[in-house]
């Protein structure tokens, strides 16, 4: 079994690349289909977000796998793989674990820390499960990819500090208010960053929302987005009496918003005025900071947030590093049993210790000589190297082929190797199965022999 992945991300391809890959979920059942049609692709699944596009695949050979891969991206879109192949990486082996959960850990992400990689990555695999695409070794790294992500986001801090301006100019107003939930906000002008603020804003709870611009009937497009209301530009201090929150961005040159006119509205407020000021240049005069419980914040106060917050995200980046870490260590543990060694051995193991207990309690109700006891001895290994030779041969060919990690899941299921214990309690049968079955490795290093020796 070989990984592979083939990907391009925000890193490596401008975005009128990026977009020419992209594999929406109607085409991802006939996109998969397309690349496991053949000898080379075993599983395969298909990320495909904004910022990356991503064929993770376990392929028969390494180098044919990525070729596989390859031909399918350039022949799937019509494009030129020559050209293609410049923005492109490669990853294989160990390392494509490494990136998959680095990817669902948003690790890898444009905005480290960002929450909506892992759902992401999750209707990719479903997208991936449905149309049969995937098998034993995808279904467990997957599954266990979004354990990752969620141990990340869990055990540390990563998600919990606003690394976009919209996103700080949220978290600073909940440092003003107690709560945003019934609140009321001021779109002032229509430009984009104001438009996403208050998109945050009043995903946090925010009830109402009122638009001024100099175009009336820009405010009232822009009111419908948020089922708000317009107001005439020249009512704006009337309609910031009734305000707790301002979001200007407009194209004026002059303070839109100035001390003087602002403190009549002020003076008779109960509560407080929290004004973001997200133009260049500036349309508050900064000066509204003196009168009392307002609270204006410019461009550079919310970028200062920002940097301030990326290195909060960075300290918990190295902690989820370290996560990563002891994942991957325990997918390796479960695909290291799936190789034909180990799993022969602890089947050739596991009857060993069986026999052996089995004769031992023959042997204290038999009351033999030592040369009946050696023959009775040969008689049960032979019994048993007879019963074991034909599966662990058909066992050990089936390996090289490129479902063989699947035939080794199996045969560790049919003989039980994965929860075995006895009346000692449990794992103490596991326990002496996995003792013995290093010997039987460690002897077949040394030998090079094939399991046929009882007891070896």
């Amino acid at each position: 079994m070989h990984l592979v992945l083939v990907g391009l991300s925000h890193k490596t391809a401008p975005v009128e690349i990026r977009e020419k890959l992209t594999f929406p979920a109607n085409v991802q059942p006939e996109a998969l289909s397309a690349l496991t049609r053949g000898d080379e692709i075993n599983e395969a699944v298909i990320l495909s977000t904004c910022n990356r596009t991503e064929i993770y695949a376990v392929a028969a050979t390494e180098d044919g796998g990525v070729e596989a891969v390859l031909d399918f991206l350039a022949t799937f879109h019509d494009l030129d793989r020559h050209e293609l192949v410049r923005y492109l990486y490669v990853v294989s082996g160990d390392a494509v674990v490494r990136h998959l959960f680095r990817v669902v850990a948003s690790l890898d992400s444009m905005v480290i820390g960002e929450a909506q990689i892992l759902h992401q990555v999750k209707e990719a695999y479903d997208h991936a499960f449905s149309a049969g695409a995937t098998g034993r070794a995808f279904n467990k790294l997957f599954r266990q990819s979004f354990e990752v992500g969620k141990r990340v986001r869990t055990e540390t801090a990563i998600g919990e500090s606003a690394v976009s301006i919209s996103y700080a100019a949220v978290e600073l107003a909940k440092k003003v208010f107690d709560t945003l939930d019934g609140r009321t906000i001021l779109i002032l002008g229509a430009g984009k960053m104001s438009e996403l603020t208050a998109k945050h804003l009043v995903s946090q709870g925010v009830a109402r929302v009122l638009v001024v611009n100099r175009t009336f009937a820009r405010a009232e497009e822009l009111a419908e987005r948020f089922c708000g209301t317009a107001v005439e530009y020249d009512r704006l201090y009337d309609a910031l009496r009734e305000t707790d929150i301002v979001i200007s961005s407009t194209a004026a040159t002059e303070y839109v918003i100035t001390k003087r006119d602002l403190a009549p509205a002020a003076k008779h407020r109960s509560r407080p005025l929290f004004l973001i000021d997200i133009a260049v240049p500036r349309d508050i005069d900064p000066d509204v900071n003196d009168l009392s419980g307002v609270f204006l914040y410019d461009i550079d106060d919310l970028n200062g947030v920002v940097e301030s917050n990326l290195e909060e995200r960075m300290v918990e980046a190295r902690r989820a590093e370290g996560i990563i870490d002891e994942e991957i260590a325990s997918f390796f543990a479960w695909l290291e049993a799936m190789e034909v060694v180990p799993t022969v051995a602890a089947i050739r193991a596991k009857a060993e210790v069986i026999r052996q207990m089995e004769l031992e309690k023959a042997m204290k109700r038999l009351d033999l000589s030592e040369k009946d006891r050696k023959t009775v001895e040969a008689l049960t290994c032979a019994i048993v190297n007879k019963m074991l030779h034909g599966p662990t041969a058909r066992l050990k060919k089936a390996s090289a082929g490129k479902d063989g990690y699947v035939y080794m899941d199996i045969a560790r299921a049919l003989y039980g190797l994965e929860d075995s214990e006895d009346k000692h309690g449990p794992g103490a049968f596991r326990n002496l199965l996995n003792v013995k079955a290093r010997e039987i490795v460690e002897k077949q290093k040394e030998t090079g022999d094939t399991f046929g020796d009882c007891g070896a």
